[in-house]
């Protein structure tokens, strides 16, 4: 462990707050091409050919993401420490700000909360529909809200969390291998015809990827929560109901997001043409417009607290291994 990710894990915070998504020459547009056309050459709908295609799409960025780790690392314990840790702090930085999502996602959510407010029913759904895969083309407004609170939740985990997360632990290499794989998950992880055999390996990757982070984003949750009874009732639903839910990963996000929130998510919702029988979760009052705000909110003080203990740990860390480079 580096001391240096510790300022490069702030860096492409604020850079991601400031800039948001780069609007051209995003790296991930090219992988996502690249990744396209894996699929279309290896995908005949067998497990062993999306395991190969997961390979060859990932293992070649994370191998140069550690290599430059390694050698950036090396220089700064020979001598040319300045050099060696500057560059490589900046590589972990824009490593970050490529793989967060939380601006992108609290600016999706204002567009969301501006149709709201204007009860503007077709924008809404338009709004919603964007950050969701759920189908929101005749979702009526309780519908729409339970959607965009639960995309809400979710996304703080596997957009917000995860990445820190995962260079908090593994440096470079980590964030890469993480928005990768969860990359991969988007775009092959169906559970149809065309993906479920050949997205089996992104989406169960994914899913081992997302543990730790999604119970990490689950606790932030409970402590964010506004008030004892806010915080009891998150705890509540997270340890009782999110062994209900299909995703061991989403599960334990939205059920404590739910009850921090104090509303109820989940239920019937109609996805590629098929309606799927969800659970119901969270506690017993239906969602209105300002939970959107409350949501807002509850996001920002989760992110910051698991930002406070992630720089907590990299401190320890460095202290007790003298690793600082």
């Amino acid at each position: 462990m580096s001391l240096i990710v510790l300022p490069a894990l702030w860096l492409g915070y604020v850079l991601d707050g400031w800039l948001g998504e780069p609007r051209r020459w995003h790296p991930l547009v090219g992988f996502g091409r690249y990744a396209a056309e894996l699929e279309a050459g290896l995908n005949r709908r067998r497990r062993g050919q999306g395991v190969v295609a997961l390979l060859l799409a990932v293992a070649p960025f994370v191998g140069v993401a550690a290599g430059l780790q390694w050698l950036l690392l090396s220089v700064a314990q020979s001598g040319s420490g300045m050099f060696g840790s500057g560059v490589y702090g900046l590589l972990c930085a824009l490593g970050l700000y490529w793989a967060l999502g939380h601006k992108s996602l609290l600016d999706h959510l204002q567009d969301i909360q501006q149709a709201f407010h204007h009860e503007d029913l077709m924008a809404a759904r338009d709004a919603v529909g964007r950050i969701v895969s759920r189908d929101c083309t005749d979702a009526d407004w309780p519908e729409l809200r339970r959607a965009a609170l639960e995309s809400a939740l979710e996304n703080t985990s596997d957009a917000i969390v995860a990445p820190l997360f995962w260079l908090t632990l593994l440096g470079l290499p980590g964030v890469v291998l993480y928005r990768l794989v969860n990359t991969l998950d988007a775009m092959w992880g169906y559970r149809n015809a065309r993906f479920s055999a050949f997205g089996w390996a992104a989406a169960r990757t994914d899913d081992l990827l997302n543990v730790l982070p999604a119970r990490l984003t689950a606790l932030g949750f409970v402590l964010a929560a506004p008030g004892t009874a806010a915080r009891r009732a998150a705890w509540h639903c997270w340890q009782t109901q999110a062994a209900q839910c299909d995703s061991p990963n989403a599960g334990p996000v939205m059920c404590a997001g739910a009850g921090a929130l104090e509303c109820h998510l989940g239920g019937p919702a109609l996805y590629h043409g098929h309606r799927r029988e969800k659970p119901w979760f969270g506690t017993s009052r239906e969602p209105q417009d300002g939970d959107l705000q409350r949501v807002l909110g509850l996001i920002r003080r989760t992110v910051l607290g698991v930002l406070g203990v992630l720089s907590f740990y990299i401190l320890a860390l460095c202290l007790l291994c003298g690793a600082v480079a």
